[in-house]
């Protein structure tokens, strides 16, 4: 892990499984929200023909939706977890995930496809905010952002290769052959968790569902200086990531001309965030979360304007776009995970509810820049790499505000 002894700091919160089990299971169903995304991009031009959908930005609809209803279903999965209990939260939200993927399968229009898409995301929604919830329940401060590292460094594995798997499947199959792949993914996941994964947040510690509790949770999330400040430069970033996914299949087939090659280039482009997962478990403990994420962060946008720069100079070829989107993902790696903890380090007591809004805020946040960013897509890179270079550049301000201009440096935040 660090520097520091693995047995000092394991929890037993999350017995009968062990370390290794309990990164996993919880990777495993994070996983279903990014896969739901990655694995459809080669499909995408397969279902514009089947639903003859000329305009191809308007296939990105099927990314979109499933994010807005994976951002709104956010809002409400953390109090009813808090109250609740994570357990049966999170089943209910799987079931929910796997009945959508069943109808996708037999969507008989694009607009039955896109209400699917929401039900997925929705349905995703419980397992993002769930486990972001059960880690916190287990694990806090500079632990807590080791373990996500570990977590995204598994979870990671499934943007990377999702659209090789994509591509497989529609040489074999039809574009609801991804479908049934989902349903499959989501049924197993759901059958781990039933069986393994114990509730982490004991009857004492459960909230009220009572409209004025969960008011005063929301109220303490939101007027939380460093909570709302990280949510929001995390939905800067996460923006930029967005943005890419769903130009990713235009950009590599339209302007790099790869055709069914580009999952190859879309997966060497998402090791550099498993890198940086892997890095960041092995150094946050000793380094501290502000050093690496504000760091990386700078980072960032100064990789941002060196594409940006390119793209005005056109001398943006495929192997400096490669080299300079891996390095981006590197550095989005080594921010997100440490965003997200320290956002969720004052939330204790509300975990459920403040992982909640975190996820509501980044996720809608980072729609709303992602689509921006795709719709202006213009058959050349200059709105991409614009978009990557102000969302960055957004993010600095807004964490040299939240930190009063004293990066790196831990401090007493308040709130």
């Amino acid at each position: 892990m660090t520097d520091i002894n693995a047995d000092v700091w394991i929890s037993s919160a999350h017995r009968p499984m062990k370390f290794p089990e309990f990164v996993l299971v919880i990777a495993s169903i994070m996983a279903l929200n990014p896969l739901a995304m990655d694995i459809m991009l080669p499909s995408l031009p397969d279902i514009g023909v089947a639903f003859k959908i000329g305009d191809a930005n308007r296939l990105q609809t099927v990314l979109s939706t499933f994010l807005l209803g994976f951002g709104l279903g956010q809002f409400v999965i953390g109090p009813l977890s808090d109250r609740f209990g994570r357990r049966p939260v999170l089943l209910i939200g799987m079931a929910v995930y796997c009945a959508a993927s069943l109808l996708a399968i037999v969507a008989p229009s694009f607009e039955t496809l896109l209400l699917a898409r929401a039900l997925q995301g929705l349905g995703t929604s419980a397992t993002r905010v769930i486990a972001t919830s059960i880690v916190r329940d287990c694990y806090a401060g500079r632990r807590m952002a080791s373990v996500m590292s570990l977590v995204m460094m598994v979870f990671i594995a499934v943007p990377v290769v999702a659209p090789s798997i994509g591509q497989a499947i529609m040489l074999m199959a039809q574009w609801r052959g991804v479908f049934v792949v989902l349903t499959v993914y989501g049924m197993l996941a759901l059958i781990w968790s039933a069986f393994r994964l114990p509730e982490t947040l004991p009857l004492s510690e459960r909230k009220s569902l009572a409209i004025g509790d969960v008011l005063d949770a929301y109220r303490q999330t939101v007027t939380n200086r460093q909570t709302l400040g990280y949510a929001l430069a995390a939905g800067g970033v996460i923006g930029t990531l967005f943005g890419f996914v769903f130009t990713a299949q235009q950009v590599f087939t339209e302007i790099f001309h790869l055709g069914h090659y580009f999952p190859l280039a879309f997966a060497g482009i998402a090791i550099g965030v498993a890198l940086a997962g892997f890095l960041n478990s092995r150094f946050v403990g000793r380094l501290g979360m502000r050093v690496i994420s504000h760091g990386a962060l700078i980072g960032y946008v100064a990789i941002a304007a060196l594409m940006l720069a390119a793209v005005e100079l056109d001398v943006l070829t495929l192997p400096v776009f490669m080299t300079l989107s891996a390095l981006m993902m590197f550095a989005f790696g080594l921010v997100f995970a440490n965003f997200t903890a320290l956002a969720m380090e004052p939330q204790g007591h509300i975990a459920g509810t403040a992982s909640s809004l975190y996820g509501t805020i980044t996720t809608l946040l980072g729609i709303g820049i992602g689509y921006m960013i795709g719709q202006d897509y213009d058959g050349t890179l200059l709105p991409f790499a614009t978009g990557f270079f102000l969302c960055t550049l957004a993010a600095l301000c807004v964490v040299a505000v939240v930190e009063k201009g004293r990066l790196f440096t831990p401090h007493r935040m308040v709130s």
